[in-house]
């Protein structure tokens, strides 16, 4: 199969959907790999290194795009790539679709086969392709809280873990899951005094096992976030519902009622965002404010740390881009449930329930449209 990786081109995002290691992998099983001169640049990867792998450089975008029947990239594409897709061409990337109403109409009215890493999903419940990339913005989300919690960042100046007879920032998470504990992890390093709410007690149970109270752990509840939002200095927003729409934990009565230069990080924005204040922000403008609080929302956090974040996704994004390569997408899905609930639009008609009811489109399950597929 003639695989595309073009350069991405989202603001500050300098990921790469494949690693040379990646490409001499679908090279050694066939396939011809076509990547875009200067796509691995921002994660220090040279054009020499992919032909040394095996790969073809393409001097534009519009080359790889054209003699590719897999596109294999990080983020959604953006307007301006729109045209370059084609009708039974296969994309294979983050889309984010529930938070996104005209990427997933261009999707359907051009029939792209659209293959979500986000939706990709075990038996366990677990989340493949997901997982590293939420480590990496939990691990990143107090980081950049801490600096935006400094005055002239315009944060309340609190130093995450204080000082000797001076209490730590008090930091709130929302969400226990991937991205929550690693944020929580990082955010106790730094000595913060930390609590994860989570609806999920079994969660909540391993990060009291873990941390034998180090970090404190609260049943969700709208009272119980409402208390705790309001007395915070940071609020991390790492909330998921796979598919859908975040859920707004936080109202904007809430953050009326906050502290003057209190910071809130929504890792959840690609997903729409779990405070109801919150609305995508880039990495080259980062912040705003509402009311006295300072809202961080990059929608591609990851991307800020390029190197660790291209190698840590082509870890495990490889394996299922070959899969698609090695036997199509239909026979791929048939192989392999997992795969296939990450096939968000497929053949013109939305196959994500929560896509579908984000835009209140029609909902077509995937099973009706491929032959042998298992619901």
């Amino acid at each position: 199969m003639d695989i595309g990786i073009p350069k991405e081109v989202k603001d500050s995002e300098s990921r790469v959907a494949a690693t040379p290691e990646g490409v001499r992998e679908l090279v050694a099983a066939g396939h011809r790999v076509t990547v875009e001169t200067a796509a691995g640049l921002g994660s220090a990867i040279a054009d020499r290194d992919y032909e040394a792998a095996g790969a073809t450089i393409a001097h534009d975008a519009a080359a790889v795009f054209d003699s590719a029947e897999l596109i294999v990239k990080v983020k959604e594409p953006q307007p301006g790539e729109f045209e370059r897709f084609r009708a039974g061409q296969v994309l294979f990337t983050y889309l984010h679709l529930a938070a996104d109403e005209q990427l997933t109409r261009f999707l359907a009215d051009r029939a792209v086969q659209s293959v979500a890493y986000e939706t990709v999903q075990t038996p366990d419940g677990r989340l493949p392709l997901l997982a590293p990339m939420s480590e990496i913005a939990g691990r990143m989300a107090p980081q950049e809280g801490a600096a935006v919690l400094e005055r002239p960042h315009g944060g309340r100046g609190v130093l995450m873990g204080g000082a000797s007879g001076v209490a730590p920032a008090r930091v709130v998470i929302l969400g226990a899951g991937m991205a929550g504990a690693n944020a929580a992890q990082i955010a106790a390093g730094m000595e913060a005094e930390v609590t994860v709410v989570d609806r999920n007690v079994d969660r909540l149970r391993e990060i009291d096992r873990v941390w034998h109270g180090r970090i404190q752990t609260v049943m969700s509840s709208a009272l119980a976030i409402e208390r705790l939002v309001l007395d915070a200095d940071l609020v991390i927003g790492a909330v998921l519902v796979p598919g859908a729409r975040a859920p707004h934990l936080v109202t904007k009565e809430m953050v009326g009622s906050m502290q003057p230069g209190a910071v809130l990080v929504d890792i959840s924005i690609d997903q729409g965002g779990c405070f109801e204040t919150s609305h995508v922000t880039t990495h080259s403008d980062p912040t705003y404010v509402v009311d006295d609080v300072v809202h961080y929302c990059v929608g591609n956090m990851p991307g800020a740390v390029p190197r660790t974040s291209t190698y840590a996704l082509t870890n495990v994004t490889v394996p299922y881009a070959q899969a698609i390569a090695d036997h199509g997408l239909e026979d791929a899905m048939r192989r392999d449930h997992a795969l296939a609930l990450g096939v968000n639009v497929y053949a013109g008609h939305v196959t994500n329930q929560g896509v579908a009811d984000a835009h209140g489109s029609p909902f077509v399950p995937l099973e009706t449209l491929v032959d042998g597929l298992d619901g």
